[in-house]
C-alpha cells in the first residue's frame, strides 16, 4: 500500500463553513458527474474521493445496486454528515473512511472505478495523486475526476468588486498549495502520471434565474466573509476583512442584477486503466 506517503502539503481553502456546505449539498450526480454516470453499473465497487457531505456519493451508490462504495474524506466531520445522507436514504452499501488522495489506504486493483469531484484543485500534488487513483482502479477500470477552473469563470453584468473577487480567489488558493484554474490542466496531469486511454470533456453550471442568482451571490457573499477562506485570505496578508466586505457586497450587487448571469466551467476527465 501507499499510505506511508506524505501526506498533502495543500490547505484547504473553502473550509466547511454554512456556506460552503450550502454550496456542496446541492451538487448531484446528475449536475456534477454526469460524464461518469453512464458507465456505472449494478455490482460495482466504486471509490469516492474527497466525498463532503455525500449527496454525489448517494446518488452514485444508488446507480451501484449489489456494489459498495467507499467514500473518502480528509475531513472526518463532513463525513458525518455524509453517513447521514445515506442513512436517509436507506443506502446500506456506502462505508465512509478519513483518508489522504496521496495516500490511499486501499490494495492495489482495488476498486472499478475511482471518482473525484473538486478534489485535484486543492491537493498539494495532483500528479501523484492521480497516479495512487490510478494504483487503487482495477486493469479495464476508470478513473474520472472533474474540477472547475476558475479563471475560465465568467459573467455579466461587469459589477465593480468582481474581478477583485477572482483576482484575490486565485492568489489565496495558489498561496494554500493548490491550482485553482484545474479544470484546463486535469489532460495534461493524467498524461505525466502514466494515463494514456483518456477521455475529455467540459460542462458548466449556470447561474441565471432570480432565485439561482440569489442563492449563488448569497452563498459567495457569506463565504467571502465569513469562512475558512475569509481567514485564510486575511492572515496571509492577501485582502483586509474591509475588502472581504466590500467583495461581499460586489457579489450581493451582482446577485440583484434582473440581467444577471454566471457560467462555472469544469474540466472533466474518463480514465481507462
Amino acid at each position: 500500500m501507499s499510505s506511508a506517503l506524505p501526506k498533502d502539503t495543500a490547505v484547504y481553502t473553502h473550509g466547511h463553513h454554512e456556506s460552503v456546505l450550502r454550496s456542496h449539498t446541492w451538487r448531484t450526480a446528475a449536475n456534477s458527474a454526469a460524464y461518469l454516470t453512464g458507465h456505472l453499473e449494478p455490482g460495482m465497487r466504486v471509490l469516492d474521493i474527497g466525498c463532503g457531505p455525500g449527496t454525489i456519493t448517494a446518488d452514485l451508490a444508488e446507480l451501484v445496486p449489489e456494489g459498495e462504495v467507499v467514500a473518502v474524506d480528509a475531513d472526518s466531520g463532513v463525513l458525518e454528515r455524509a453517513q447521514a445522507v445515506a442513512e436517509e436514504r436507506g443506502l446500506s452499501h456506502v462505508r465512509f473512511a478519513v483518508a489522504d488522495v496521496h495516500g490511499l489506504d486501499h490494495p492495489d486493483d482495488s476498486f472499478d472505478v475511482v471518482h473525484a469531484h473538486q478534489v485535484l484543485q486543492h491537493v498539494g500534488d495532483p500528479v501523484r495523486a492521480l497516479r495512487e487513483m490510478r494504483r487503487v482502479c482495477r486493469p479495464g477500470g476508470l478513473v474520472a475526476v472533474r474540477d472547475s477552473d476558475y479563471a475560465a469563470m465568467t459573467w455579466h453584468p461587469s459589477v465593480p468588486g468582481m474581478d477583485e473577487w477572482l483576482d484575490l480567489y486565485r492568489r489565496v488558493a495558489r498561496a494554500n498549495g493548490g491550482e485553482p484554474d484545474a479544470g484546463r490542466r486535469l489532460r495534461s496531469w493524467a498524461l505525466a502520471a502514466g494515463f494514456t486511454d483518456l477521455t475529455a470533456t467540459a460542462t458548466a453550471w449556470c447561474y441565471a434565474t432570480p432565485e439561482e442568482r440569489s442563492w449563488w451571490s448569497g452563498l459567495w457573499a457569506d463565504r467571502t466573509v465569513a469562512s475558512g477562506y475569509a481567514r485564510l485570505a486575511v492572515d496571509g496578508g492577501h485582502t483586509t476583512e474591509a475588502g472581504l466586505r466590500e467583495i461581499a457586497d460586489a457579489w450581493r450587487a451582482w446577485g440583484a442584477c434582473a440581467d444577471g448571469w454566471f457560467a462555472v466551467l469544469h474540466g472533466e476527465l474518463l480514465c481507462r486503466v
